[in-house]
């Protein structure tokens, strides 16, 4: 159906020009620095994705790279092998067990070395526990814990006898892990009695029991001491991970499976429905996380990678775990916030382990931006050659925030789109190839392919604005939701048949530069118009006083929606009327008069989950004076109330 502005998905208003080629250096020594790969990938998709399989340990090659049944995908068909055994066994065995795996720091400050024949070793231990506690091949065990080493642990134990895993966040609640875990099927549940967020005990072990008190399927839970506070116990169901796992003998051959065995589940948010149970295999998702990492991030053997997410997000699963294990890569992984016991903390890691390659989203840009340079600025941050974006569209400024304060100006930024369901990236720039513009993801990955359609699935000239389609398989694509194929097919290809529809726009420029402009959830309709929620923040924020912004569509009775702005400001800024004023101008002067806002609220905080996301939902909520959502999700869920209370007290323009 054709929408109100003549068949457009979306407008297109701004594309920022400024244009960073990689440094010389760099590219001199770049993984990739030919142009021709993408040209190889395209000629025979297939046998890219073959050769870059080809390195793995395989028990059985495969017969066949893909079956490609319209919406379902099989990669690697006939082949066996074991993920975990090509993340730790392979490595051991050419002589890199004494290479770091993990630098790992604790929020109160603890550190640990971790070896890939240490890691390898507890794994062991770890499966033959996992079998001791009643484990089978193909039975799904829950992994609820917070940023620890034992973390990585228990999921590729559990890889490693054929046992899929579903790892929840431990910043969820009980209700949501109760949910995973009735949804799954879970046998067993490994947990913590503990972990540390702003110096307080997040209290994992209560959450497990009262979570467990809703399901059926539990039987067994394993504890990791962290805390080593008093927890509530249950006598012949829990066993301490301490009692068992050292006793273990550190041999445990890897299952051998099927490459299409489902290694994971991991949930997306069931704030508005039932959680999707997004089911991933074995050895699609393992080539596609490997060969992203290693060639997005240019991964060479002396690097010291820290992707600063929290494992239970996707990001976790391929980038903390998966996709560096595979490159033998050396990782950091850090169990807290960004500021605690202060600002600089992750800063003081970057300069004590020599961090070279950053990966993180772009709100913690943001909210460094709004707390000001001096905090990077106290520490040694010269190691660093690349820098990553992930988890929604970066603005352009605080893209240039982050190449300038963080990056000194001389480190390539990748800025990646991808998706819990995608298992990898998808588009981004290539560190040694691309010329980048700030704010756009740039290209396809090669052996991705990728267009932006209007209402009709009619692909967009280029310099216009619409959906962002997938056009063909990839091998670390979802294989399916858990238990619901007719929802699978529904959500992801009804849409726009034949082709994997994410629910984001995008925008492509003159030169082929794909946009990314956030969920089309997120598209204000003013005037008749279809404006991105993500071109409009970006503009305010391009402001020099402003830190942060979202942005929702209120109901207006003259243009069917207004724009509503929450604006957090820079450190040192005051807000006032003249403020307000000079920002709504400020858009117009970027964007033009169509996104002016109507009506801008000063926030010291927005609303964001553990994950750093903005939950526009919430704002949309406030704005139109409705009961709020569900809140559990949040990393402070008091920010909502001070922005309700402020909106009901009339503190907005």
């Amino acid at each position: 159906m054709a929408s109100e502005t003549g068949g457009k998905a979306l407008e297109a208003l701004t594309f920022d020009e400024r244009r960073f080629p990689p440094p010389a250096e760099f590219k001199a020594k770049a993984n990739w620095k030919d142009e021709s790969v993408y040209a190889e990938a395209e000629r025979d998709l297939e046998g890219f994705w073959a050769g870059h399989a080809e390195g793995f340990t395989w028990s059985k090659k495969w017969e066949r790279v893909l079956d490609w049944r319209v919406p379902c995908a099989k990669w690697f068909v006939g082949g066996r092998t074991n993920i975990s055994e090509n993340c730790l066994d392979r490595h051991v065995k050419a002589g890199l067990g004494s290479k770091t795996a993990y630098h790992w720091e604790g929020e109160p400050g603890d550190t640990r070395t971790v070896s890939y024949a240490d890691l390898l070793a507890e794994t062991q231990r770890c499966a033959n526990a996992l079998r001791e506690l009643g484990v089978r091949t193909g039975d799904r065990v829950a992994i609820y814990m917070p940023m620890v080493p034992e973390l990585p642990v228990a999921m590729l134990a559990c890889a490693r006898i054929g046992a899929p895993f579903t790892v929840v966040f431990g910043g969820f609640s009980a209700e949501a892990l109760a949910g995973r875990i009735n949804d799954s099927g879970a046998k067993l549940v490994i947990t913590a009695d503990g972990g540390y967020r702003k110096g307080n005990i997040v209290q994992l072990k209560k959450n497990t029991d009262d979570a467990i008190a809703q399901t059926t399927t539990v039987e067994k839970v394993l504890v990791y001491r962290r805390t080593k506070h008093d927890v509530p116990w249950t006598s012949g169901r829990d066993v301490w991970w301490h009692d068992i796992i050292p006793k273990q003998k550190a041999e445990c051959p890897a299952e051998q499976l099927d490459s299409e065995h489902m290694l994971y589940l991991l949930y997306t948010s069931g704030t508005t429905a039932k959680p999707k149970g997004i089911v991933h295999t074995t050895a699609g998702y393992m080539v596609g996380t490997a060969t992203t990492h290693k060639y997005i991030f240019d991964i060479k053997p002396d690097d010291v990678y820290w992707c600063a997410a929290d494992i239970g997000w996707v990001t976790g699963h391929s980038y903390i775990v998966f996709g560096p294990l595979a490159n033998a890569t050396t990782s950091v992984m850090y169990e807290g916030t960004p500021d605690f016991p202060d600002k600089d903390r992750w800063w003081s890691i970057v300069e004590r382990y020599r961090v070279s390659i950053l990966y993180c989203a772009p709100t913690a840009i943001r909210t460094f931006m709004k707390w000001g340079p001096q905090y990077p600025h106290m520490h040694d941050m010269r190691s660093l050659r690349l820098l990553g974006s992930v988890g929604e569209p970066i603005n352009p400024e605080a893209w240039i925030w982050y190449h300038e304060t963080i990056g000194g100006g001389r480190c390539p930024i990748v800025d990646t789109w991808w998706m819990t369901e995608t298992g990898m990236i998808l588009i981004s720039p290539l560190p040694g190839i691309t010329t980048t513009k700030p704010g756009s993801a740039t290209f396809p990955f090669p052996g991705v392919r990728a267009d932006v359609v209007d209402d009709e699935g009619k692909s967009v000239p280029f310099g216009g604005a619409g959906y962002l389609v997938i056009t063909s398989p990839w091998p670390a694509m979802l294989r399916g939701i858990y238990g619901d194929d007719q929802r699978y097919r529904e959500t992801y290809w009804s849409r726009f048949p034949g082709r994997y529809f994410a629910g984001d726009g995008a925008k492509r420029d003159q030169g082929g530069y794909l946009w990314l402009l956030g969920r089309v959830d997120d598209v204000m309709k003013i005037s008749g118009h279809r404006i991105s929620t993500t071109e409009v923040e970006s503009a305010l924020v391009s402001h020099p006083k402003v830190a942060e912004a979202a942005v929702i569509g209120r109901e207006d009775p003259i243009t069917g929606q207004a724009i509503f702005a929450f604006v957090s400001l820079r450190s040192g800024n005051e807000e006032s009327e003249e403020l307000s004023k000079e920002l709504r101008e400020h858009v117009v002067k970027g964007i033009g008069s169509i996104a002016r806002p109507k009506t801008i609220m000063f926030t010291p905080e927005l609303p964001k989950t553990r994950s750093g996301k903005i939950m526009r939902r919430l704002l949309r909520d406030i704005a139109q004076e409705r009961p709020l959502g569900d809140v559990t999700t949040l990393a402070d869920a008091s920010v909502v109330e001070q922005i309700r209370t402020a909106s009901a007290a009339g503190k907005e323009d």
